[in-house]
């Protein structure tokens, strides 16, 4: 949609500095600016880029509250945050036209609230909720009794196991599968065959959750694996049964995390972690890339980066490389 600087600024809760009549219909970067974008600076040499681009205006800091050039300048506490929540604005809702396709099949039992879209060949399971305004996507797979809230958008191609729970307003990209049986197995000691454990917990994502495209997220073997309100979860993750992940958690690509462990809220998980079973990872750790986490550690403390496997704070890590390589020279001059 098209809407004039100063309602956006309103929008927003941002202070508009200049003239706010011109009109702005999307966001972009600096480099692509034309007269109906906005971009954002987080820094002064970036701030001096964005007004002398061609965009229709600006989101700034607080260092950009002296400007009295010609450019408008919308200035936010959270520039960042506010052209992200500018975009989503200038983008509109998507139409709400629901309907389902011809080619999909959908359960008798299952219900369907206003304005649904189902897309061609999905099918929907017996005794399936499906929420208000939720969109799902061609190919889509629901099994029997799974709960979806509304204003959720499944994009094609994942699959929901019987009895999983999906929050409102929860993201899933193409080839997520959620509800899956976990990687349960006990040998028998007289012949040395694996013997499948039973995995008949659940699973339930709570409201505002992200899942990336082809992450899997098993089921509990037999309590539940819980995903927390407005986390979310990059691509190729693998979440294990009984993992209990808190609110407002970032997990980054090709991160594994193994059964029975649990992620507090507002933790920030690198790419390519490997978290063992039944590790416990406390509020707002910072967990570095291709970090290992072994069976049952505790990692503590907000704001604390923990690097390298196995995982420990940063500045032990950083010192013991420092002291390796002094002895790597000393022996290179023996």
């Amino acid at each position: 949609m098209t809407m004039t600087v100063a309602q956006l600024a309103e929008s927003i809760g941002a202070t508009l500095l200049g003239d706010g009549a011109g009109a702005v219909a999307r966001g972009s970067g600096a480099d692509d600016a034309s007269a109906e974008t906005v971009v954002f600076a987080l820094t002064p040499p970036l701030f001096e880029q964005a007004v002398a681009s061609a965009a229709g205006a600006v989101i700034a800091g607080a260092f950009a509250a002296q400007y009295a050039g010609p450019k408008p300048v919308l200035v936010a506490k959270q520039p960042k945050l506010a052209f992200a929540r500018a975009v989503k604005l200038l983008a509109g809702a998507p139409p709400a036209t629901g309907g389902v396709h011809a080619s999909a099949m959908v359960a008798p039992t299952a219900a369907l609230g206003q304005s649904v879209s189902i897309g061609p060949h999905a099918v929907v399971g017996e005794g399936v909720a499906i929420g208000d305004r939720t969109q799902v996507g061609a190919g889509v797979a629901i099994g029997d009794g799974v709960r979806i809230g509304p204003d959720c958008r499944i994009h094609p191609n994942v699959v929901i196991y019987a009895g999983t729970e999906v929050g409102a307003r929860v993201v899933l990209h193409a080839g997520v599968v959620l509800g899956s049986d976990g990687f349960g197995y006990v040998m028998d000691e007289e012949t040395g065959a694996y013997e499948a454990f039973p995995q008949i917990g659940t699973l339930r994502l709570e409201d505002d959750v992200e899942i990336g495209a082809n992450t899997t997220i098993d089921r509990g073997a037999l309590g539940a694996t819980v995903i927390g309100a407005g986390t979310k979860i990059d691509n190729l993750v693998q979440v294990a049964h009984n993992v209990r992940i808190g609110r407002h958690v970032a997990i980054s690509a090709q991160t594994g995390i193994a059964g029975s462990s649990s992620i507090a809220d507002r933790v920030i998980v690198g790419g390519q972690a490997g978290i063992a079973d039944h590790v416990r990872i406390e509020e707002g750790v910072i967990l570095g890339a291709q970090a290992g986490v072994p069976t049952s550690k505790i990692l503590r403390g907000k704001g604390v980066v923990f690097w390298g496997s196995p995982a420990r704070p940063l500045p032990g890590v950083l010192r013991e490389q420092a002291t390796l390589a002094r002895l790597a020279r000393k022996r290179g001059r023996e």
